[in-house]
Parts: structure tokens; C-alpha cells; sequence
């Protein structure tokens, strides 16, 4: 809004008329003087605008720009807040000596995706070079607190679009040690399948951060990637939030429980997810 020309009241110097405005700074020309004030927080405290309708607007742009202001401090607090909590789990998880991204990821190919939610156990794929090539890629991580997370994009899309499909609980009598067929195995009761529209909103790249380049969302290689315990569990609290079916809610939800039992995590104070696609 442009004030020059409008005439003023000044509660010290008297009448007054503007005759500069710039981006912060308000030029006013008094019957014996010519003073800069602080805009807009001059009009808060020391200056009234003669035109009543005029001084009307003005008061509802600066109540507007309070509301953003709080707004803004509201939501760098919760940011805050947040960060504080994950570092606290992070400290708790090496304190139950959990490694902190003991959760795996999995990139489906269409062979996988076929028989995913029949057979409920994803092979990690073989080491293509060297004195270990063809066997099973190891995954010296997972545990009985760790869950597979299945993932999935179209060739033709690209890796922004990733989403997620479901997940599982690895087998509680998993130790890490795979089979010669490399098959991570499934538990019998935590099992969660997305429908086609669920997994449309549950995009991997809401949750998973590159720790080295944060707005990074590349994929290029590699049938998984490990992947942090915090992020599994605000997963599943979102998707406790996407389901309308109450019976499935119960079912996510005791995954939920479970999961947080086995990772040392509070159930009750999992922070907002902060992918680079947040």
C-alpha cells in the first residue's frame, strides 16, 4: 500500500503529510520539519492516518501480516520441537544399542511385485562382482525389530513418484542371517497391504532423507537401501490416518504398538515426517 500524499497525525509532532514511502521507511513532511519513521511500526505506536477508511485497510494488512508472523514463529516451533524430539529417540535407540535405520527398503520389479502379497518375503537380490558374486546380498541390520518396507515406480515415472505399496515386520526368528535363496521372510500377524489409491498418497520421498544432500530424491541403483526407524514409524502413523476402515486402523495400529515395542521408540510422540517432498 502506497501512503504518499496521505495526511498523518503524529501523537508528538502534530500534522503531518507523507511524501515518501519506501519498502520499510515512511517520509513525513511536519510544518517545521521532515522525518523517516519505520514503516509499517510507526502506524502501531506514534501515527494515525487521517482518512478513516484508509486507516481501516491498513489496520487489516497489519493484523494479516501478525497472523502470518505467528503463524510462521507457531510453525519453525513445532520444527524445532520435533527435531529435538527425533534426536532424543535417536539418543534412546543407541542407548538400547538399536541401530537407528535398521529398517529396510525395497525397490519392487515386477516379478516381485507379482507375488508380494502372497508369498510376503522379498529376496535382497545377488553381489554382482567380485569373490561373493551370486550370492545373496547380506543385510547384517535386520533384526526382529525391523520391518520391509516395499516401495515402487513405474519405469516411465519419474523417482519423485516412488510410493509406497505396504510393509512387514521381518520374522521374529530372523537373526540377518539369509538363506541361500537371499529371502527376507515376513511375520505372521504384521502385514500391511495399500490399496492402489492409499499408495498413491503414501510417496517414499515424504520420508526418506539423504543425510549427506537432504533435497536429494535419487534412487539409481540397488534392490534396497536401509532405512531409519523413526521414519517406519511416522509411516505408519500416516497411514493409520489415510485407512477409513476401522478394522484395518486396529490392525495398523497394533503394528504400530508392536513396532515401537521392538524399536524402543515412544508411540505417543512420533515427530512430523520432513522428507525432502514435506
Amino acid at each position: 500500500m502506497n501512503l504518499v500524499n496521505e495526511e498523518i497525525t503524529h501523537k508528538v509532532f502534530g500534522e503531518g503529510n507523507i511524501v515518501g514511502h519506501e519498502e520499510s521507511i515512511i517520509t513525513i513532511e511536519f510544518s517545521t520539519d521532515t522525518k523517516k519513521f519505520v514503516y509499517p511500526d510507526a502506524f502501531e505506536n506514534f501515527i494515525t492516518l487521517n482518512d478513516s477508511s484508509i486507516a481501516k485497510t491498513l489496520k487489516e494488512v497489519f493484523l494479516k501480516r501478525k497472523i502470518e508472523e505467528e503463524l510462521l514463529e507457531k510453525q519453525l516451533e513445532e520444527e524445532k520441537k520435533s527435531l529435538m524430539l527425533e534426536q532424543q529417540l535417536r539418543d534412546k535407540l543407541k542407548n538400547n544399542k538399536i541401530h537407528e535405520s535398521s529398517q529396510i527398503a525395497f525397490w519392487l520389479d515386477e516379478e516381485n511385485q507379482e507375488g508380494i502379497f502372497s508369498d510376503w518375503q522379498v529376496s535382497t537380490g545377488t553381489v554382482q562382482s567380485g569373490k561373493n558374486e551370486g550370492q545373496p546380498n547380506r543385510v547384517a541390520r535386520l533384526r526382529p525389530n525391523s520391518a520391509g518396507l516395499l516401495t515402487v515406480r513405474e519405469s516411465d515415472q519419474p523417482e519423485i513418484e516412488r510410493r509406497i505399496l505396504g510393509l512387514y515386520m521381518v520374522n521374529e526368528m530372523f537373526s540377518g542371517n539369509l538363506g541361500e535363496d537371499g529371502m527376507v521372510p515376513s511375520h505372521e500377524e504384521f502385514r500391511i497391504e495399500l490399496t492402489e489409491q492409499e499408495a498413491e498418497k503414501m510417496l517414499f520421498w515424504n520420508y526418506y532423507i539423504n543425510k549427506n544432500y537432504p533435497e536429494r530424491t535419487s534412487w539409481n541403483s540397488g534392490k534396497f537401501r536401509y532405512f531409519d526407524n523413526v521414519w517406519t514409524a511416522q509411516i505408519l502413523k500416516d497411514i493409520i490416518a489415510l485407512k477409513t476402515d476401522e478394522q484395518q486402523i486396529v490392525e495398523v495400529e497394533k503394528f504400530l504398538e508392536y513396532f515401537c515395542k521392538m524399536n524402543a521408540l515412544d508411540v505417543d510422540n512420533i515427530p512430523e515426517a520432513s522428507g525432502p517432498l514435506k
